[in-house]
C-alpha cells in the first residue's frame, strides 16, 4: 500500500527544516542499516535516555526511507494544527479505555500495513537507570509484535543525552556532541507466534526485546551492562514523571548528561 501522498508530503515538510537543525546539533554515526527488513511495516524498539530520543530515532529512519510513526498521547489530537499534523503521518493516538486501546491497535496495524514503522519505546518512559541502562519494560512492543508478526527491530543510540540530558531544561549545545546508533538483527519471537498472549509470553517477549536493545547499547557504550535490570518497582521510584530523582537505592544517584 504505502503511505498516501499527503502523508509522504507531511513528512517532507516536517523533514525539511528538522534534519538540518539535527545535522547542525549533532555529529551522527549511524551503523547496521543493512539489517533494516525491507519492504514491510517494522516494530522499531529502541532505548530511551532523553526526550529528543524520537527526534533521533525519527531522522534516522526518515533517512533510510521509512517513515516514523510514533504513539503519542490522544489528547495531542484534539490541539488545533498539532492534531492535524498527527493524523495526517499516521501518528498512533493512545488511550487508556478498552475501546481506545483497540482504535489504537487498528492505528498501529494500519500504518504497518503501509510499510511504516512503528516506534515503540519497550521501557515505556525514559530510562531510571542511574547509568541510562534500559530498565524493565511494558508489554506495549510485544503485544502488537505478536498481534501482528511484524518484524521487531531492535535499536541502541548514545550521545543525544549529552545534548539535552533526561529531563533537563536547556540544551548543551558546546561543544557539538555525537550520537551514535546502531540497528540489530530482528528479534526472533516465531516460537511465542500464535500462544495466548498471556503475561508470561508477553514477558518472555519484552524480555527478548529488552535484552537485544541492551546488548546494543553495550556493544556501543563498550562497556558490560549489569547482570540485572533495573526495576522502578522494586525500587519504589514513580513509574511517570520527571521527580523520580533520589528515589530508589542507588548509591550513585542519578546520572546526567554532564556526568557521562
Amino acid at each position: 500500500m504505502g503511505e498516501s501522498r499527503g502523508s509522504r508530503a507531511m513528512f517532507t515538510f516536517l523533514a525539511s527544516w528538522v534534519r538540518p537543525v539535527m545535522n547542525v546539533l549533532l555529529a551522527k554515526e549511524w551503523h547496521g542499516m543493512e539489517r533494516l527488513p525491507q519492504d514491510t511495516g517494522i516494530i522499531v524498539c529502541p532505548n530511551h535516555v532523553t526526550e529528543i530520543d524520537p527526534i533521533v530515532v525519527g531522522h534516522f529512519l526518515y533517512n533510510q526511507g521509512i517513515m516514523p510513526h510514533f504513539l503519542a498521547k490522544a489528547s495531542l489530537f484534539s490541539v488545533p494544527a498539532i492534531g492535524s499534523i498527527l493524523r495526517t503521518i499516521k501518528q498512533v493516538p493512545v488511550e487508556r479505555s478498552t475501546a481506545g486501546a483497540n482504535r489504537s491497535l487498528d492505528a498501529a496495524r494500519e500504518a504497518l500495513a503501509d510499510g511504516g514503522g512503528i516506534v515503540i519505546y519497550p521501557e515505556g518512559t525514559l530510562t531510571r537507570d542511574p547509568y541510562m541502562w534500559p530498565m524493565k519494560g511494558r508489554s506495549g512492543a510485544a503485544r502488537l509484535a505478536l498481534q501482528t508478526r511484524a518484524p521487531v527491530v531492535p535499536i541502541a543510540q548514545w550521545g543525544a543525552q549529552e545534548l539535552f540530558p533526561r529531563y533537563a531544561k536547556r540544551f548543551h549545545t558546546l561543544p557539538r556532541k555525537r550520537v551514535r546508533l546502531l540497528v540489530g538483527d530482528p528479534v526472533d519471537l516465531s516460537d511465542l507466534h500464535g500462544a495466548p498472549l498471556t503475561k508470561a509470553t508477553l514477558d518472555a517477549a519484552t524480555d527478548r526485546i529488552l535484552d537485544a536493545i541492551t546488548a546494543l547499547l553495550a556493544e556501543l557504550r563498550g562497556e558490560e551492562a549489569p547482570a540485572e535490570r533495573w526495576d522502578p518497582v522494586a525500587r519504589q521510584q514513580k513509574p511517570t514523571g520527571r521527580h523520580f530523582e533520589g528515589d530508589g537505592d542507588s548509591p550513585a544517584g542519578p546520572v546526567t548528561g554532564d556526568q557521562l
